[in-house]
């Protein structure tokens, strides 16, 4: 079965572990409804974070491209490397799984979508969008709000 885009990764991982990332990003929602001061830097951060798929696609490559080299001058049998390799890449595109993932997941590596969750909700609180929620000093209600208006 092919599974969506947007929810491949998430369905494939332990529910405690996107409980975890869900946790976090509304710990930072709110944190920043409190200290709206910081929002930009956050922002800076979430343009600099790596999502799962770059992590991923920057370690098959790696793994891929080391294999040939080392098939080249070598030994032959170091070329099976690229190939199981490029099999669990392909394996993660159709089924949104590969062995490398639940440790990315642990280590905290985060979809597109839970990254933009977080940019989109850290803007709403800014006031990017528009005034949101109840007032500026009911900072748990705005970042509700903010949350909310961020997985819409």
């Amino acid at each position: 079965m092919v599974a969506s885009t947007v929810d491949r990764v998430p369905r494939h991982t332990s529910q405690d572990i996107n409980r975890q990332i869900e946790m976090q990003i509304a710990d930072s929602v709110r944190w920043h409804a409190a200290h709206p001061e910081r929002i930009g830097r956050r922002l800076y951060e979430l343009d600099q974070e790596w999502d799962v798929e770059r992590t991923l696609e920057a370690n098959a490559s790696t793994l891929a491209f080391t294999g040939v080299m080392l098939g080249a001058t070598v030994d032959k049998r170091w070329l099976a490397l690229p190939a199981l390799v490029t099999a669990f890449l392909f394996q993660h595109a159709v089924q949104g799984w590969c062995p490398p993932l639940p440790i990315l997941r642990r280590l905290g590596f985060r979809t597109a979508r839970e990254i933009e969750t977080e940019r989109y909700a850290l803007k709403a609180l800014r006031g990017d969008f528009g005034p949101i929620g109840p007032s500026p000093h009911d900072h748990d209600s705005r970042a509700s709000h903010a949350l909310q208006a961020a997985r819409l």
